[in-house]
């Protein structure tokens, strides 16, 4: 980069060159480091045109020009999720075809700031190595971890993948509880659960390099799967999403408690020095703040850590009085892969899968089938596979047809794999529901999934949205998103169903408020605003519905231009004809968006549906239906939009096709 500024800004992204960090006002984003390196070129002549060939011939290596075309377009494309850029209407990076690449926004420098000292490790991290218990801690104990054998580089590449992916988890973290954090009112502890609900904290990298930061947050992502699995009657543990949202606070013990609900917090810290790895956790009782116990754990080798983690859990076991279940040594075996590449690639699959836009879902389906590839008997890696798929037949890009066999392959596998799995089989039962409507099937996998594990919040989702809800089983549907935002306080998709479930049970000021609440917790996450913009017309707010459509749009990937025009003629037509030039316009928009496409019949039935024209809306449904597009199909009974279809014989004979319920109609 030669003279280049170390930190650069531009629209609402900043970009530490030296770091190789992008963060989004303030948000770190994940980035790998061949595309961070192409960016950075970019950058570095802004406005100018950056050749193929320059790239190729300064990030590429003369003998993978073979894989170059590939691994540039891999590049950009990962660059245009980071900044939500669109390839047809760019705002960031845009393609001069056979050319080459211009970086087309502002770029402004931003100006060095004078470093403070810092405090290596903080408090936390001093306390728990040098504190001692009322009987005195013991000694750390020493692991002997046998070495495994792996190709040669194996290491190398495994903590080079670890350096450029700990953006990733920081990422996740803010932009699923930063804003929350700062404005949730404190509530006291829930006195009403039967289980105790035990919250890990994120691992203190006390190494001193920030290449290692992503090291520490994998030993978080494992510990928290492990001991979910100790005895999950008695002991419920919160999820990732939640956990990595008090990553570097400096709230009090107390405070986290009550905020997550917590009974009991697992703190630690990882140093890793000299090949050797240091890890120290301690129990503590948020009641009373009781430090229950503490351990420190040396392992030669940092590469496997299922022993360690094995450790804590029997430990923390003893402490929270539950009992092992006999299966938990061995799941905990089988579900990690050994290949420490493959593990990072399955983490950022999940990342992106949990961003919900059609960019993200595309490439977490990379990312997990990049994961399998390197470890093809790593059972986690299908399953997340599965959701992917299933995922993309709601959000897009995929049809039904397209995504649901290789979802119902991946879970197979997966299964084949682990039957002990539990996302594999909740992933399995969401495609038997959505695709092939068999909600008796679905619900057998469902329950498996709950049973294997009740601390997985998304299996209770699933639970929820593609069996109970479309049965008709409110109540129930209701209850059960609870108990996955229970597990998952701060996790942006399940808070947001939790919203949509209320819609569907007809209680719109009960969805009104959590669509809010959802917005708060990341008010740049798209799909609240999408969904509420459903909603708000039901309610007869069509002024705030175009509001909320607009930032949908632009946080979705639509240019500040597009979404501004489509916003425009919705208010236009609203102005000129009420709420029937509404829908109007919103059905001529979005037949051009499905212009092309496989799929989104259910869209334009429900468009025609709440415009009030019945033949066309069953036109549309048909088209549906013979798609298998389950996500809207599955609903059909309970989901207001199809109020004015009720009683029409078309309607009770589609219900009956699916195998769903004739129900009353909802809302009010």
């Amino acid at each position: 980069m030669g003279n280049s500024p170390r930190r650069v800004k531009t629209g609402l992204f900043e970009i530490d060159l030296l770091a190789g960090q992008i963060s989004r006002q303030g948000r770190p984003l994940p980035v790998q480091e061949q595309p961070f390196r192409v960016l950075a070129m970019l950058i570095d002549r802004p406005g100018e045109l950056v050749s193929r060939e320059e790239i190729q011939a300064r990030l590429w290596p003369a003998d993978t020009y073979v894989g170059f075309d590939e691994g540039l377009n891999t590049a950009v494309r990962k660059l245009r999720v980071v900044f939500q850029d669109s390839a047809d209407n760019p705002r960031f990076i845009q393609t001069v075809p056979r050319k080459g690449y211009r970086f087309i926004a502002p770029v402004m420098e931003i100006a060095p700031e004078i470093e403070q000292p810092q405090n290596p490790g903080g408090l936390v991290a001093v306390e728990l190595e040098t504190r001692e218990g009322p009987a005195g801690l013991p000694a750390p104990a020493e692991l002997e971890v046998p070495a495994r054998h792996a190709e040669p580089g194996s290491e190398k590449r495994a903590w080079k993948f670890r350096k450029w992916s700990a953006v990733l988890a920081i990422a996740a973290a803010v932009a699923g509880g930063t804003l929350y954090l700062v404005r949730f009112r404190s509530r006291p502890p829930s006195q009403d659960h039967a289980r105790s609900m035990l919250v890990v904290l994120p691992f203190e990298n006390l190494s001193g390099d920030p290449a290692q930061e992503y090291f520490s947050d994998g030993l978080t992502e494992e510990t928290i799967t492990d001991l979910g699995q100790l005895s999950p009657a008695h002991l419920g543990v919160i999820a990732r999403t939640s956990s990595m949202a008090y990553k570097h606070t400096d709230k009090r013990i107390d405070q986290i408690g009550r905020e997550l609900k917590a009974d009991y917090i697992l703190e630690g810290s990882v140093r890793h020095e000299n090949g050797r790895l240091r890890i120290s956790a301690q129990l503590i009782r948020v009641t009373d703040q009781t430090h229950l116990w503490a351990q420190s754990y040396d392992a030669r080798n940092p590469g496997d850590l299922i022993d360690v983690q094995n450790a804590i859990g029997r430990a923390i076991a003893e402490q929270v009085q539950v009992q092992i279940v006999p299966q938990y040594q061995a799941s905990s075996a089988q579900l990690h892969s050994q290949n420490p590449v493959a593990y990072d690639l399955y983490l950022q699959g999940r990342f992106y899968w949990n961003q919900r836009t059609p960019a993200a879902v595309r490439e977490s389906i990379e990312l997990f089938k990049q994961a399998i590839s390197t470890d093809p008997k790593f059972a986690q890696g299908y399953a997340g596979l599965a959701d992917a798929y299933n995922i993309s037949t709601v959000i897009g890009p995929y049809s039904s047809r397209e995504a649901s066999p290789p979802a119902k392959a991946a879970a197979t596998k997966a299964l084949e794999l682990d039957p002990s799995l539990a996302e594999a089989h909740a992933a399995l039962g969401m495609e038997e529901s959505h695709y092939e409507f068999d909600f008796q099937g679905a619900k057998a996998e469902f329950q498996r999934a709950i049973e294997l594990n009740p601390n997985s919040a998304y299996s209770h989702l699933f639970y929820s949205s593609c069996f109970q809800m479309p049965m008709g089983l409110r109540a129930e549907a209701i209850a059960e998103m609870k108990k996955a935002v229970e597990l998952d306080p701060l996790s942006l998709p399940i808070n947001n169903f939790l919203a949509e479930t209320y819609v569907l049970a007809g209680d719109y000021p009960a969805a009104y408020q959590q669509f809010h609440r959802t917005i708060t917790l990341n008010p740049n996450f798209p799909l609240p605003h999408t969904y509420l913009a459903s909603l708000l017309p039901l309610m007869g707010n069509f002024d705030e519905a175009i509001g909320e459509r607009e930032r949908g749009d632009l946080l979705s990937g639509l240019s500040e231009k597009q979404a501004s025009e489509r916003a425009s003629l919705l208010r236009n037509a609203f102005k000129r004809s009420g709420a029937d030039g509404f829908w109007k316009e919103v059905l001529a928009q979005d037949l051009r968006t499905i212009q092309g496409l496989s799929g989104g019949f259910d869209v334009i039935a429900e468009d025609y549906a709440l415009e009030g024209d019945k033949d066309r809306a069953f036109e549309w449904l048909e088209k549906s239906f013979a798609n298998r597009e389950g996500q809207e199909l599955t609903l059909l009974a309970v989901d207001p939009v199809w109020n004015n279809l009720h009683g029409d014989p078309r309607f009770l004979s589609l219900l009956h096709r699916i195998g769903l319920p004739e129900l009353e109609a909802t809302g009010h």
